[in-house]
């Protein structure tokens, strides 16, 4: 049987963690199954580590929904969970929905979308009409251009601030998940617990409810771009299926991440 958002919410409710990792093809979607995966994000970071790129900025709708189908084909339970590329939800409601709709055929049960309180109204069109969202606040790949990097945001009290609020606003707006990028863990703390929904987080501490990485680099394969909230996982295994096994229960457990992870 499918994990489904019932699922997920109900461990949530229990106190228990549940495990995210970035997934492209139908033989990652089998193996990271098999490890007891329990989400696996069809991210647009494929444009990084399948395309070769610098940026997510050249993801397109199509391979987006490619890349959804194939790891839909090879996955049995896990929750699938598909980006909005970039362009794709920002120009107004009604064309945010017509390509998240796109991407829920391809075999998404929920997408992702990056953006503070400005897709608050995006948002609520889109869980009105039946598709559920997950938010994307702190570092936004897709906005990289405008911060002018990939570096910790909320680290002061302004921008603390705006963070919590767009968080409460995106809940409120209708958001059933909330991923949390590169924020110091002590504001992660804070907004997991002002919440009623799950969070995730990535450079984000160890008190958000799920844990996700890049598949590449849990497999150590950017060593020379490695950043401090990525823990390469093969350095402990024999095989790829040990490492990202590894992975889930030292995310069920509470030992991944830890504090050498965070940011203050």
């Amino acid at each position: 049987m499918r994990t489904t958002i019932s699922s997920l919410l109900k461990t949530y409710e229990q106190g228990e963690k549940f495990t995210v990792l970035t997934c492209y093809d139908a033989t990652f979607a089998k193996l990271l199954e098999a490890c007891s995966v329990d989400v696996l994000l069809v991210g647009d970071s494929l444009g990084n580590v399948i395309k070769g790129e610098d940026t997510t900025l050249s993801v397109t709708l199509e391979q987006m929904i490619y890349h959804t189908r194939c790891v839909a084909q090879g996955s049995e339970k896990a929750f699938i969970m598909a980006d909005m590329p970039f362009g794709t939800a920002q120009h107004s409601p009604e064309h945010a929905f017509k390509n998240a709709c796109q991407l829920i055929a391809a075999g998404a049960q929920m997408i992702k979308l990056e953006g503070g309180r400005i897709m608050a109204d995006t948002i609520q069109f889109l869980t009105q009409r039946g598709i559920p969202v997950c938010a994307h606040i702190g570092l936004m790949p897709q906005s990289i251009h405008q911060t002018g990097g990939y570096k910790i945001q909320g680290n002061t009290e302004d921008s603390a601030k705006r963070l919590f609020d767009d968080a409460v606003i995106l809940e409120q707006s209708g958001a059933a998940m909330l991923l949390m990028e590169v924020i110091p863990a002590t504001l992660a703390k804070q907004i997991s617990a002002a919440l009623s929904i799950p969070t995730i987080g990535i450079g984000a501490g160890s008190d958000c409810t799920a844990q996700v990485l890049v598949l590449h680099d849990l497999l150590g394969l950017y060593q020379d771009k490695k950043s401090r909230f990525v823990k390469n996982f093969m350095d402990d295994s024999q095989t790829i299926q040990d490492a990202v096994c590894n992975y889930v229960k030292a995310v069920k457990t509470g030992q991944f991440p830890d504090k050498t992870h965070e940011f203050e």
